[in-house]
């Protein structure tokens, strides 16, 4: 009975202790616009970033078909980063639309932010192989394209990172737990 009555208490506490804390970081039903409406604000990131590569690939291909020697190189990488781009954005949505509640119990969504680190590291990979065609080109102004490109899915890589550390960093109850069961 004793035992019984312990965790009835220890629960209790822990119970009162996620309220309060869920509270605090303003996920309260007063503070539920203001959290609909950062949410809506990361959706927009996630399509902003499809927005920016779908651009990305369409300039890397105008580039391919205008070069001889390493057109084919660059539509390749062009393909491939297009590719990574779905699996980037449907990761960044899963972790978006991941329940408040959950995050503040166990976490954030820490597979799909793998799958984020995953895709910046081959893109990282992308990155170095245009810089190395980038000396092939054979105009000034496809080198000049090249480098706007590159530049330009370098600071998308950088808002993925900063994204995932955000994401990441958000407070949890058991999400200590739950991350050192996934890594």
């Amino acid at each position: 009975m004793k035992n019984k009555i312990l965790a009835l208490s220890v629960l209790t506490i822990i119970f009162a202790f996620a309220v309060n804390a869920y509270a605090a970081n303003g996920n309260s039903n007063g503070n539920a616009g203001a959290g609909n409406q950062n949410q809506q604000q990361k959706q927009i990131n996630a399509e902003e970033h499809r927005s920016a590569v779908a651009n990305f690939v369409q300039n890397l291909l105008n580039v391919a078909d205008k070069e001889g020697g390493i057109g084919e190189q660059v539509r390749t990488i062009a393909q491939q980063q297009n590719q990574s781009a779905e699996v980037t954005v449907q990761a960044m949505e899963r972790v978006q639309t991941r329940s408040r509640v959950k995050t503040f119990l166990v976490g954030s969504d820490y597979k799909n932010l793998g799958a984020l680190r995953s895709e910046m590291a081959q893109t990282t990979n992308r990155l170095e192989k245009l810089n190395a065609l980038l000396e092939g080109a054979e105009s000034e102004a496809d080198k000049t394209e090249l480098q706007a490109q590159i530049q330009m899915l370098t600071q998308e890589q950088v808002k993925i990172e900063a994204f995932v550390k955000a994401e990441d960093s958000k407070f949890s109850l058991f999400g200590w737990l739950v991350k050192l069961f996934s890594e």
